[in-house]
């Protein structure tokens, strides 16, 4: 019994330094990275979060005192908490958080603008109804875009429309719109190396504004494409974020008279020119940046804004990408926020000028003249995404635009007459969904009525274009 009792004492042993051994010849090298190589706050201040990524224990320190740092699972992946202090100095300041695991280190380096004159007064909530931007997205019925006249390059008239009057906007309330989403171009400067906007531009805004508010109806202004000059990318970042801030401050103060009809969105369908795929990583945090500035520069006007329902978008307002890559802006005031996504699947249908795809849904006979991807179950689909990730967690969130182009040079009567039948359905099917899934639609008329527009109405005299594309969205 003691021979086998010593026997199985070694056997132990040795397979105690077989797995010791194997351990060591095994181990994983260390891995660490950071989500964010820079972040940008504005004077204001505030808290973000940083991702961090590794497989081993690591720490986070910072440089100064006005960056409070603080980390939540350390031992491989976790978050960064940043806590930036008010500058309230007009010196722009920088420091680094050093992120160590072992031998290795990544840096964060944390920006902050200097404090400007933003012509601030205190917060008022007259005329700001104690409604959550969800009670308020309920009063949002449906929308109609006033696109391609106010953020035309070059004038209100210059891609084609007419001059917007009080006579159209009467003509969309009756048609059954009760809120109109006014796209704006705000750089016609009065001196651009400051970012002065003219005061007869935004004189002539706030006229179309006005036109919306006498029917009772709501307005959201945004800052829309105006050229191009919002590119996501750290090399632009800093500019942008500097212009940005300093144009909606100028708009923000215009209109901060105003109560709870008029609502601000801060950009259109942000990208890098040209790149339609999945955003890189350095993409989406430089948009994500954007959105920030915006939120920042109206809150800090003071009023009515402090209190006045913000729009921020998805990158691109892609869906996909807003659920995946969107971080909702810190906001010193609660439940004013709401989110905006487009929808324009399948392109082939609904903006493809030279594309043969002119079915759309369930009753599409031709297979040539079909994208299935998008059809009916993937509009519910991607609705459902944006209400589980957002609306769900009291963020609503406005379908901007949508729409399908008129196709009337289709080479017969009868295929003209098809695809008019297919459009119409396609519209009523992506209005009908939004709606069941809490989204607010809001459809997209770029004023022309003719082939390959999307007019509802005649601009010039009011007459309604297309009645069963008006009736597909309002049922007027």
């Amino acid at each position: 019994m003691h021979y086998k009792k010593q026997g199985f004492q070694l056997l132990a042993l040795f397979c105690l330094f077989f797995l010791v051994n194997c351990s060591k010849e095994e181990k994983v090298a260390p891995q660490l990275s950071v989500a964010s190589a820079e972040e940008l706050f504005t004077a204001i201040g505030g808290e973000r979060e940083v991702t961090v990524t590794g497989n081993t224990q690591w720490t986070a320190s910072s440089g100064a005192g006005w960056v409070r740092v603080t980390t939540s699972g350390t031992a491989g992946n976790g978050k960064i908490s940043l806590s930036v202090q008010s500058n309230e100095t007009t010196t722009e300041r920088s420091t680094i958080i050093t992120v160590v695991a072992g031998n290795l280190k990544k840096e964060i380096r944390i920006r902050q603008l200097g404090k400007t004159s933003t012509n601030s007064i205190p917060p008022d909530a007259t005329g700001m109804r104690n409604l959550s931007s969800l009670a308020l997205a309920q009063e949002l019925k449906i929308g109609w875009n006033l696109g391609n006249s106010l953020e035309a390059i070059g004038g209100e008239t210059a891609w084609g429309n007419p001059m917007v009057t009080q006579q159209l906007i009467d003509v969309v309330k009756a048609a059954g719109f009760n809120a109109v989403r006014i796209p704006v171009a705000w750089s016609r400067f009065m001196d651009a190396a400051t970012f002065k906007i003219d005061p007869a531009w935004l004189g002539r805004v706030e006229e179309v504004v006005n036109y919306v508010l006498k029917n009772n109806m709501y307005a959201i202004i945004n800052m829309h494409w105006d050229g191009g000059w919002m590119q996501p990318t750290y090399a632009k970042q800093e500019y942008v974020n500097k212009r940005l801030h300093t144009m909606w401050q100028q708009v923000a103060v215009r209109f901060r008279h105003y109560d709870d009809h008029l609502l601000f969105a801060g950009t259109n369908e942000v990208m890098v020119d040209g790149d339609y795929g999945t955003p890189k990583q350095e993409y989406y945090t430089v948009q994500n940046s954007f959105n920030q500035t915006f939120v920042t520069a109206v809150r800090e006007t003071g009023g009515r804004n402090a209190y006045r329902h913000l729009v921020v978008q998805g990158f691109n307002t892609n869906i996909d990408h807003a659920v995946n890559f969107l971080t909702i802006p810190t906001d010193p005031t609660s439940q004013r926020m709401m989110v905006e996504v487009h929808y324009y699947d399948p392109y082939n249908f609904s903006l493809n000028e030279n594309s043969n795809i002119t079915q759309w849904g369930k009753d599409a006979t031709d297979g040539a003249k079909t994208e299935t991807w998008a059809n009916e179950t993937y509009v519910d689909a991607q609705f459902q995404k944006v209400k589980t990730k957002f609306i769900d967690k009291g963020y609503p969130v406005i379908l901007g635009e949508y729409g399908a182009i008129a196709r009337l040079n289709l080479g017969s009567d009868a295929a003209n007459t098809e695809h008019a039948a297919y459009r119409k359905y396609y519209t009523e099917y992506v209005t009908g969904s939004a709606k069941r899934h809490g989204l607010v639609p809001f459809y997209w008329d770029n004023g022309f009525t003719g082939d390959k527009g999307l007019g509802i109405f005649n601009r010039a005299t009011g007459a309604i274009a297309y009645p069963g594309i008006l009736k597909a969205i309002t049922g007027n």
